[in-house]
């Protein structure tokens, strides 16, 4: 039996959910571990319900194409899903600051509709080849990013608490250029009027004497041991990393 054949029976339809289910979850798992905002969920239901409107598609009008007086292309509906599904990838783009945020898990969205629609034609091992490419680029592009230059990877973000009024801003830019670590930009809160600054590095701080939090967007290799060199400066009470910000 091919794929077309059971591909039509009601146990073969339960199997491309599955399998839509299980690998749209994956995806989505790896983008709620990198704290995104689309998560497992998000991606799971985008994912399973591409697989249905596929099968919808294919075989829900059955008792019309019986009367041989309708002709029914099954790909539209697949059309379709490659349009709408931009709705739900537009909302996880976002600008912040001069970058902007949210486009690897838009296209994680949308390569999770074509996963889940795949699967619903039946086409599971090409759902399951572009399902490990996925994993591959998100991975592995990083990662090379980090040994070979820039071109495969998202920068880095450091998010830093301090005391005002130490000049601690100007020993965490220096320590940034010291490992020769690029900063591309950053914004700094005060605690206590809620009021930020965004904009290209400068040694600006918040006036009086408060905690204050800052974001840095930062490029270059030895992410870990900047993030240990920072921890130990003075006025800094916490540090944490994020790898990969895109």
């Amino acid at each position: 039996m091919n794929t077309m054949q059971w591909s039509t029976t009601l146990w073969g339809q339960a199997l491309c959910l599955l399998v839509a289910l299980l690998m749209s979850t994956a995806i989505g798992a790896e983008r709620q571990a990198r704290h995104k905002d689309a998560g497992t969920r998000t991606h799971a239901l985008v994912g399973l319900g591409s697989a249905l409107f596929v099968i919808l598609s294919k075989f829900g009008f059955a008792d019309v194409l019986s009367t041989n007086l309708i002709e029914l292309d099954p790909s539209r509906l697949a059309a379709q899903i490659v349009s709408g599904i931009g709705f739900i990838g537009a909302g996880v783009v976002f600008m912040q600051r001069s970058r902007i945020r949210g486009l690897t898990t838009a296209a994680s969205i949308w390569l999770t509709a074509a996963v889940g629609s795949s699967c619903g034609a039946g086409l599971l091992i090409q759902a399951a080849v572009c399902t490990g490419m996925y994993f591959f680029v998100v991975i592995a592009f990083p990662l090379l990013g980090r040994q070979f230059g820039p071109l495969l990877g998202g920068g880095d973000s450091v998010h830093v608490d301090y005391q005002d009024g130490h000049g601690v801003l100007r020993s965490i830019l220096t320590t940034c250029a010291r490992h020769g670590f690029a900063v591309e930009g950053f914004s700094t809160r005060g605690e206590s009027d809620g009021s930020a600054s965004d904009g290209k590095p400068s040694n600006q701080l918040a006036s009086g004497g408060r905690m204050v939090s800052v974001d840095l967007e930062v490029r270059g290799r030895g992410f870990d041991e900047l993030i240990e060199d920072i921890t130990s400066l003075g006025g800094v009470t916490s540090v944490v990393g994020v790898r990969d910000n895109d």
